[in-house]
Formats: structure tokens, sequence, C-alpha cells
């Protein structure tokens, strides 16, 4: 029998406040270390936390989100392990009573169906402080900036079982946390990783014993991670021997997980209600407030971008990965032919987005100009190719659209005169092409109409040059 693979996810997300979870020291990374700390995130003897309501505010977003019971009240525990860059020696965090209970997520399959992830809960927390090694021989420098960072830990249930339907699931987590503003994702900072819990069972069996890969953060790797722990596991299991519930680490340079140490259990946490914290507890009218400010959710902007706009299922769903690319394709489309701007915006922008490692975020093309340059292609000012080279040159040097038509003289030839004059010139200086296209070789016309567009320095309009030709080239 065939193995099967149990997945479920744990994902941490930094919340994008200004401030820290219990204190009032900032949040931006890259500051100088040790320099964003207090008495509060240090816990030093007498400082007492207080709760960041814009963190509970992102928190409730995110359940709304997901469809999940939003826990009017919930309880913030003291889970207590030991760990050089934990300065409390605790990490305050939810325990018993998350501030999010049951949700789901739909993410789509490779072959185009459709599967509903159920989510176990997402509690608020504090992130630790980071351990630095890269800069030290021999030792550990610790930087405690990130201590007190307001996280939402969201576990999934296990419910995926390859790794396609773990990254599927982290992809549209990602888009979601991006949608709601609660996280900024950038996997590259740590402010949107996750943990994969992994086992392997014989179809319809009981779950096997699992090994929790820690602090993934990149697409690629949770998918490499989770197929060497496949593999490694079912290696284990075939010759005989049993799986060791553990926690490991990813060597993204080796492909390889390994260990890191066993795994704890609840008990081993030594939770217990935070004796500092009152129960964080709040009515409906306050859940009311969020839900009134969520934005449109990545699936129903498919949706009604397939409707409004007439685009395929797949166009759709690029485009509205993302907000800030759905936001841009909506501006472009405003007074162009929409799948035209979806074709510009998912090929060319995004394409040259990816070569330059640029977010959309920061696309030196404003959607105003691309909307105007694809204008010009529907009143035949430029033609495609043109408009082609001019994106490029927009997007790397800046200017206006038409500013830069006139003075580059890149305005296109409608004159059917003088296109008739090109080909002429052409048909005569080919007089070889000419006999064998009206011998039946009808591919030759793609020659002649390079010729000429070569000729006009790419201005002739393409449309008038075909039908020009086929008109003369007529035996």
């Amino acid at each position: 029998m065939e193995w099967e693979v149990v997945i479920g996810l744990e994902v941490h997300a930094q919340l994008n406040t200004a401030t820290k979870i219990f204190c009032a020291c900032p949040t931006a990374f890259g500051a100088a270390p040790n320099t964003q700390t207090c008495p509060v995130c240090l816990a030093l003897p007498g400082a007492l936390p207080v709760l960041n309501a814009a963190a509970v505010d992102k928190a409730i977003a995110l359940g709304l989100a997901v469809n999940a019971q939003i826990n009017e009240r919930s309880v913030f525990a003291r889970k207590n392990y030991f760990y050089p860059d934990l300065p409390k020696g605790y990490q305050i965090s939810q325990y018993e009573l998350p501030i999010v209970g049951k949700g789901q997520l739909t993410i789509a399959l490779a072959d185009g169906r459709e599967k509903v992830v159920g989510i176990t809960r997402a509690h608020l927390e504090e992130d630790a402080g980071k351990s630095l090694h890269e800069a030290f021989s021999g030792q550990t420098g610790i930087d405690l900036n990130r201590a007190g960072t307001p996280l939402l830990e969201i576990v999934s249930e296990p419910d995926m079982r390859s790794p396609a339907e773990a990254v599927a699931y982290l992809k549209k987590l990602h888009a979601l946390v991006r949608y709601l503003d609660v996280c900024d994702g950038n996997m590259q900072e740590g402010s949107f990783r996750c943990d994969a819990n992994v086992s392997l069972r014989r179809p319809g069996a009981a779950f096997g014993t699992r090994a929790e890969v820690k602090n993934l953060n990149s697409f690629r790797f949770l998918e490499k991670a989770i197929e060497y722990e496949m593999e490694r596991q079912r290696d284990i299991l075939e010759s005989g021997g049993k799986i060791i519930q553990e926690t490991r680490l990813f060597d993204a340079n080796k492909g390889e997980t390994r260990s890191m140490r066993s795994k704890e259990e609840a008990n081993d946490y030594r939770y217990f209600p935070d004796p500092d914290l009152l129960p964080l507890v709040f009515d409906e009218a306050r859940i009311a407030s969020v839900r009134a400010t969520l934005p449109e959710l990545p699936d129903a902007k498919r949706d009604r971008f397939m409707q409004q706009y007439g685009l395929p299922a797949y166009d759709a769903g690029v485009l509205t990965a993302s907000r800030a690319v759905a936001d841009y394709y909506e501006t472009v489309a405003m007074g162009v032919d929409a799948k035209m701007a979806a074709n510009w915006v998912m090929g060319d922008l995004l394409g040259a987005l990816n070569k330059a490692g640029l977010e959309m975020e920061s696309c030196p093309v404003a959607a105003e100009k691309l909307r105007t340059l694809l204008q010009r292609i529907g009143d035949q000012t430029i033609s495609g190719k043109i408009a082609k080279d001019l994106f490029e040159l927009i997007f790397a040097e800046g200017g206006e659209v038409d500013a830069i038509i006139a003075s580059r003289g890149l305005r296109q030839i409608t004159d059917s005169g003088a296109i008739a004059g090109l080909i002429d010139e052409i048909i005569g200086a080919n007089p070889q092409q000419v006999a064998d296209y009206r011998g039946g070789k009808d591919k030759l016309l793609a020659f002649f109409v390079g010729q000429v567009m070569k000729a006009s320095k790419g201005k002739a309009n393409p449309d008038q040059v075909n039908a020009l030709l086929r008109e003369k080239l007529k035996a």
C-alpha cells in the first residue's frame, strides 16, 4: 500500500501595528539591535503589560475573513520555556480560550477543483527576540527588538494531503493577510512564517506520529521541507522503525531537515493564565465595527472580475491574488478593453516587475500611464510592437506616454498610400519570393510583413499592411 501524507500548518503572522502588543515600543524592522525595548517587553520587575487594541481588531478581522467563530471572551496565558532570546522566560500567548475559534479557507487545486481546509484557531501572542549567529565567531548575539511584537498564530486542521496543497493554503493565507492589511507578509524579514506538522499513514488509517518543521519562511522551503520529511519518514517506516515526535529545522542549503529537540506537549509549557492581564472581553458591536472596515476579499473580487470584466477564471485568479495588483488592474481597465488590460498586467507588467525584483507597490509605471499606453494602441496612434518598446522605456526611465510618442516620432503610419508605396518597393525587390508566394507558399506572407515593418521602422499599421499585401500579392 502507498503512504498518505497528513499536513497541518501553524502560521505566524506579525501584525503590522505601530507598537508592540503589550507596550509602546515601535515595531519597525531594521533598527539597530536592542534599541526598541523597554521595561515592559523585557519583563523587568514591576513592569505591567497593557494590551494593544489595534492588535485585537486585526485578529478579529482575520477571523471574520475565514468565517471563524469570534470569541467575545478570551484569556492570555503564560507559556513557560527557556530560550536565550526570550527575556521573560515565558511567552504571553493564548491557550484554552483563543480570540478566534474554528474557521475555514478554500484553496484552489492544480486540477481546478477547490478544497476546504479547516482552521482550528487563531490566537494572539507576542514574538520572541532574535538570535544572531552570522556576525559573531563562536558566539551568538541577542537582539530583543522583535520581543513583544504582536503575532497572530493561525493553526490549521491536518487537512492537507500533499506539499502542493500546503503551498496553496499558505499562499492563500498570505494573500489574505495582505488584503486585510493586518500583516505586511514579508517572508524575508520573518513577518510571515510557518511551522509544518508532517506525518505519514496508510490511507484511511489513524494519524501517524508527526514531526514539526519550524520557521519556514518561503513557499519553496515549505514544499521542499515536506517532500524531504515524506521521504525520510517513509524510509524509517518501511525499514521497520518508528517516527519520533520531535521538532526539526530545514536546512535550505542541503535541502534536508535535521533534529532540533524532542517535541514538547502542552503540559511541558506549564500554561497558566497571566496574572497581569485581565480576560479580553468585547461585545458584538466591536465585531460589527471591524466587519464594516473589511475590504472586498479575494474570492469575492475574483468572482466579480469574471462577471464585470468577462475574464476567464485563470486571469481573474492571477489578478486578484494580490490586492495591489487587483487595484492596479481596475485602474488600467477603466476605458480600455478588459482582456487586453489583463494580458498586459499579467504579462508585460508582472514580468517586468519580477525581472527587476520589485513588488507592485514599487511599480515604476503608474496604472494611469499603462492605461494611456493601451488607449494609444486602441486609437491606432501606435502599434502593439511600438507599445511594448515604449513600455520598456517608461519602466526603465519614466516619462509620459504622449510626450515620448511625439518627441521620438513613434506615431503609427496609417496613411494607405504611404503603406502601399512601401509594399510596392518590397515586392519589386523580392521577385522570387513573390513568385513562390503566388505559387502556393502562403507562409511567405510573414516575410513580406516583416520587410514592410522593418522599412517603416515598426510604424506601419499591421492590419493595413496585412490587408494591402494580400491584395497586391494576388496572382
